[in-house]
């Protein structure tokens, strides 16, 4: 039959089921259309029929009819944004670790990861500039608040993405924050087991304390340094992923973090000179097994200039490479 294409399975799309095979390379064939195609023998893989659900092997041949070949590309929502010779530039710029399964970067503090009604510039419109010779364009694995700066992993095929995907979901990540907070805890080191919920607020809608019907969320922390009884700077480990999670828990305890007026109001804005009105929140560590299976990857990110200043003036060591929850390992 003429336009009949014969697709070579790709190692990224190595086990992955044949109905999302279609869906990731074909976005435009709708399910429905999928589920004829298949039923009438008209996709056939290796020469044979296949269900929805046949886990393809990299290697495998793909039978693809007329009626859903195109070209094999990204998702439609990125053919139109395509980044110019600036964003090009600033987003390698971020690179701060690559290899031939991730890529990380360091996230500056205002800048959305993805965009939104009111938000046009963002980092998923500039993955295209990521590529580094691979055909297929970087996958984001998880995300950082518009605010919130530092390591942001990028997976480069299906099959890293699968596997950083599993290890985010399942827990086996270690991400250590910082944060510069109004105020110092009683205690140098502690644990916040707090439920979270949404609630309506004259700030907008927020997380907040709820024991009957939040989800689980604990936090880790420990006290790094401090400066009198003015500010602390926190190691801040998330044991849960709860939409902002850290920047609640903070404030719940009664320690804002500076900059963040959403949850701390004006008790989060620090009165000593020089210290930015922006979040002091920053995503400094990742710890995590490497998707290829060899060894652990491990990534850090240097403090944002506005973080930055606020370290220098309080005398506190930006360059500290020790381990504060080295003792709960």
């Amino acid at each position: 039959m003429s336009g009949v294409e014969i697709v070579e399975v790709a190692a990224d799309d190595d086990d992955i089921r044949l109905d999302r095979w279609f869906r990731r390379h074909y976005p435009g064939l709708k399910h429905g259309a999928l589920e004829k195609l298949l039923r009438t023998g008209q996709i056939r893989v290796g020469g044979k029929r296949a269900k929805a659900n046949h886990r393809l092997a990299a290697g495998q041949q793909v039978r693809v009819p007329p009626q859903a070949a195109g070209p094999v590309s990204e998702s439609p929502r990125h053919a139109s944004r395509k980044p110019d010779a600036g964003d090009t530039a600033f987003v390698q710029s971020l690179v701060i670790y690559r290899d031939d399964d991730v890529i990380a970067l360091n996230k500056p503090a205002g800048l959305a990861v993805q965009g939104g009604t009111k938000t046009t510039r963002h980092l998923d419109a500039m993955l295209d500039a990521l590529r580094f010779g691979a055909k297929e364009r970087p996958k984001l694995v998880h995300r950082l608040d518009r605010d919130t700066s530092g390591v942001l992993l990028l997976a480069r095929g299906a099959k890293a993405a699968a596997s950083l995907g599993k290890a985010f979901q399942g827990r086996t990540v270690r991400k250590v924050y910082w944060a510069l907070v109004a105020g110092v805890p009683a205690l140098q080191e502690g644990r916040i087991d707090l439920p979270l919920g949404k609630r309506p607020g004259p700030r907008g809608e927020r997380m907040m304390a709820d024991e009957e019907a939040g989800k689980s969320a604990v936090t880790l922390y420990s006290v790094i340094e401090s400066a009198a009884r003015t500010t602390a700077w926190l190691a801040l480990w998330p044991l849960t992923g709860r939409t902002h999670q850290l920047r609640a828990h903070c404030a719940a305890i009664g320690h804002p973090i500076v900059g963040d007026g959403k949850y701390g109001g004006e008790a989060a804005f620090l009165l000593a000179e020089g210290v930015a009105r922006q979040l002091h929140l920053h995503a400094r560590e990742l710890r995590l097994p490497h998707p290829s299976g060899r060894g652990e990857l491990q990534v850090t990110a240097e403090l944002p200039p506005h973080m930055a200043e606020s370290w220098d003036l309080f005398g506190f060591d930006r360059n500290y490479s020790g381990d504060p929850f080295a003792a709960i390992e």
